[in-house]
């Protein structure tokens, strides 16, 4: 595409139809070119822009002359709280507190919106979320040997225990990654969700990287960080979230394990990494099974798991 006025960023590798992003000169609008998933997340942004979630609004949008869909909209920011807790590390491998508040509060914000709209589903919703969220189609076709009774029993009890908690339009892929002062970006794996999943496990599921992130949440700071969105969940009229952190991070292990599977068992780190994934979710599988609650911080590094120090670690 040749857009007076437009600065191409990176291509679209989440959008199947492809596509491109590109911000402006003055960095204040993002146009990005795609099919059918962006036109969808598209219209879903402008839905949730009237139910005050903090999103970029889209300005416009449309077909090119040579029919490619594209969209225009706000900029949030020009750094993610992820790029941020990177830049702010000052040698050590602790975010600062500054970033864990600030994600505190655009996650609050979310969570008050969604508080105020809840949707109403039918009665298998909860199963049609752990599908979408924990991706279990992809996660039980590459891994036939979880597809047990054990490991729905522990699904069974995590949706019992979710059983009428309200059902939110959700982003499923809320993290530090997507996340920028001015609100939340991203949102082509939307759908809905038990309040509280978007936002309660998004400090927890940093463990999930094996240290490839680069920093490293402290208790402290995942202590605080519960404690502002259980205080905005019951200021906006909620129960507290962080009880219900069990049964979020047990599908989010399935969906950290989804798509791991080498096509080839060749490449040996490719290996290793769905090796490591398949032991975070069957460490956090045993911890629900015992208490009903998953603790990444006893969680292996990679390199610690790849090393053969991770196979005894602590449960």
């Amino acid at each position: 595409m040749k857009a007076t006025g437009w600065q191409f960023v990176k291509k679209r590798t989440a959008d199947a139809d492809g596509g491109s992003v590109y911000v402006s000169v003055d960095g204040e609008r993002y146009r990005r070119t795609g099919g059918e998933a962006l036109r969808t997340e598209a219209a879903f942004q402008q839905m949730v822009t009237g139910l005050d979630y903090s999103v970029p609004r889209v300005l416009e949008c449309g077909e090119t002359s040579d029919g490619v869909f594209f969209a225009v909209e706000e900029s949030l920011g020009g750094q993610s709280l992820h790029e941020r807790a990177l830049a702010r590390l000052d040698g050590g491998r602790k975010p600062a507190d500054a970033v864990v508040g600030q994600l505190a509060r655009v996650s609050a914000r979310l969570l008050y919106a969604q508080v105020g709209h809840p949707v109403d589903v039918a009665p298998d919703a909860l199963r049609r979320w752990v599908e979408q969220a924990g991706w279990t189609r992809d996660v039980f076709a590459e891994n036939p040997d979880l597809d047990t009774s054990r490991v729905h029993a522990a699904l069974d009890r995590a949706m019992g225990r979710l059983d009428g908690v309200p059902m939110v339009w959700g982003h499923l892929d809320y993290g530090l990654p997507n996340v920028l002062p001015g609100g939340v970006i991203d949102w082509q794996h939307h759908g809905i969700v038990p309040l509280g999943y978007d936002v309660a496990p998004a400090l927890e599921v940093v463990p999930f990287k094996g240290g490839a992130k680069g920093y490293a949440v402290t208790p402290d700071q995942r202590e605080r960080y519960l404690a502002a969105l259980d205080s905005a969940a019951q200021a906006a009229g909620a129960d507290p979230v962080s009880q219900h952190l069990g049964a979020f991070l047990l599908v989010k292990s399935l969906f950290f394990l989804a798509l791991m599977r080498p096509a080839d068992p060749a490449p040996v780190g490719k290996h290793q990494k769905w090796q490591y994934r398949r032991h975070l979710f069957l460490k956090g599988l045993g911890q629900y099974e015992r208490t009903g609650s998953v603790d990444t911080a006893l969680f292996p590094a990679f390199d610690d798991f790849t090393a053969g120090r991770g196979s005894a670690d602590r449960s």
